[in-house]
């Protein structure tokens, strides 16, 4: 007879804390240099404006997710929803990927437009609109340095607000560009190329939260290297149904089965099992199946290909 065992453990947000107010701070700029840029994008009849505005109101929604994954995270479980809202964050990651998507098909159009038929554009005030977009960037990446340093998800915003001071000083050195040497059609050029860039950061998290919603292992922890620290526990001579799955951006959960035919090994190995999980594999939430092992019951979920 088999025996299930489940380890649980405390999940600490401490480390999320002290970013509070730097998202807060960061959503708040952000937001107020896209109603900047949308502005005197119109007013510049600036397609590449436009576009970075665009690309910064993303970056606002990016902020968000990563600011409502801190909260969700804390959200008791209950009766219905037994792993809390954790998940909902890996589909507001995809909806937010596929908007994205859709937004650089339509800067890559209207870029394409602009580059055979080039309108008048107010280089002046490209230069000056973006070079704000550099500072508000650059600041508010520094304010998320610190905490970049001990969570992934905080240095995936901060590289996000480092990748988008550079866009913005791209339409600087285009506006530049277009007061030196009047090419117009930079306006379109520079529009494609920062829609480019999107397509490139939202390719990384549209495939991942993909993989995530169809509960795929995640792309940092090596199966088989996590199936080859259970295979040599001591007393284990089989691992089978092994399941590793996200429960949100953050959290993994693990569920195995374990055949010990000496017998169950106690709440001792099991704590030290689950510590080097987390450990070494960052594993939040593991369970553990204890199988005995016989002929006569064996376990039918031990082949491979069933689950």
């Amino acid at each position: 007879m088999s025996n299930h065992t489940h380890h649980s453990h405390h999940h600490e947000h401490a480390a999320f804390d002290p970013t509070h107010r730097a998202f807060a701070v960061g959503v708040t700029l952000n937001l107020i240099f896209v109603a900047v840029e949308l502005a005197f994008g119109f007013w510049a009849n600036s397609l590449a404006l436009l576009a970075d505005a665009g690309h910064n109101f993303s970056d606002v929604v990016g902020l968000l997710i990563a600011w409502g994954a801190l909260a969700l995270a804390k959200r008791k479980p209950s009766v219905r929803f037994t792993y809390g809202l954790r998940s909902s964050t890996i589909m507001a990651a995809l909806a937010n990927a596929m908007l994205l998507l859709v937004a650089v098909g339509i800067i890559v159009w209207e870029g394409v437009h602009r580059l055979f038929a080039p309108e008048p554009v107010s280089g002046s005030v490209m230069i000056w609109v973006a070079l704000l977009g550099v500072i508000i960037n650059i600041g508010t990446a520094l304010m998320l340095q610190r905490g970049s340093k001990t969570d992934i998800n905080v240095r995936g915003a901060f590289l996000h607000m480092v990748a988008d001071a550079a866009v913005s000083m791209g339409v600087v050195v285009a506006g530049l560009l277009m007061l030196w040497l009047g090419w117009l059609w930079l306006d379109g050029a520079v529009s494609i190329l920062i829609a480019l860039v999107i397509l490139w950061s939202t390719w990384g998290l549209f495939r991942e939260s993909i993989n995530l919603s169809l509960q795929a292992v995640p792309a940092h922890v090596d199966a088989e290297a996590l199936r080859g620290y259970l295979a040599g526990l001591p007393g284990v001579e089989e691992v089978h149904d092994l399941h590793i799955w996200a429960m949100s951006t953050t959290e993994i959960a693990l569920t195995a089965h374990l055949l010990m035919p000496s017998g169950h090994p106690g709440d001792a190995f099991l704590h030290d099992v689950a510590t080097q999980l987390e450990k070494n594999f960052h594993i939040d939430h593991p369970t553990l199946q204890i199988e005995i092992g016989s002929d006569a019951a064996s376990c039918r979920l031990a082949p491979e290909d069933v689950v």
